[in-house]
C-alpha cells in the first residue's frame, strides 16, 4: 500500500513507526477488553451450570451432594470473575491509550465483584433456603 512505502525523510519514517507502535498498544488494550468479556461469559456459564445441576439433580440421595456440586460451579464462576478483573486491571495499568479511550478500571471492578458477591448470595440461598429431604 502507498502509506506503507518508506518515506525518504528519516524523521517521517520514525514518526510512522511510533504511530504504528501506538496503534498496536491500542489493539492490545482492545484485545484485553475482549478477553475480559470472554472470562465473564465463562463465569456466567459456570454459575448457570451450577444452577442447572441443582435443578436437574436436586432429588438425589444424599440431598447435600447436588448442592455441593452446584456450589463448586457457582463459587468457581465467582472466583473466575474476580480473577479476570485482576488480570485485566494489571494489563490496563501497563498499557497506555493513544487513539481511543479504554474502559475505566472501576467498570471492571463493579462487574467482577458484583458477580462474585452474587455467587456468594446464590450459594447461601442454595443451602439456607432450599428444603431438606
Amino acid at each position: 500500500m502507498a502509506q506503507d512505502d518508506p518515506p525518504e525523510d528519516k524523521d517521517k519514517s520514525t514518526a510512522w513507526a511510533e504511530f504504528r507502535t501506538d496503534l498496536a498498544e491500542d489493539r492490545n488494550i482492545m484485545a484485553m477488553e475482549r478477553t475480559f468479556a470472554g472470562w465473564m461469559r465463562t463465569a456466567f456459564a459456570a454459575i448457570g451450570i451450577g444452577l442447572g445441576f441443582r435443578a436437574l439433580f436436586g432429588a438425589w440421595d444424599p440431598s447435600w451432594l447436588p448442592k455441593a456440586i452446584a456450589t463448586a460451579f457457582i463459587l468457581g464462576g465467582g472466583w473466575l470473575a474476580i480473577t479476570a478483573e485482576r488480570r485485566a486491571c494489571k494489563t490496563l495499568a501497563r498499557l497506555n491509550t493513544h487513539e481511543f479511550e479504554a474502559i475505566s478500571t472501576p467498570n471492571f471492578k463493579v462487574m467482577a465483584y458484583g458477580v462474585g458477591v452474587g455467587s456468594l448470595v446464590l450459594v447461601t440461598g442454595l443451602w439456607v433456603l432450599t428444603e431438606g429431604p
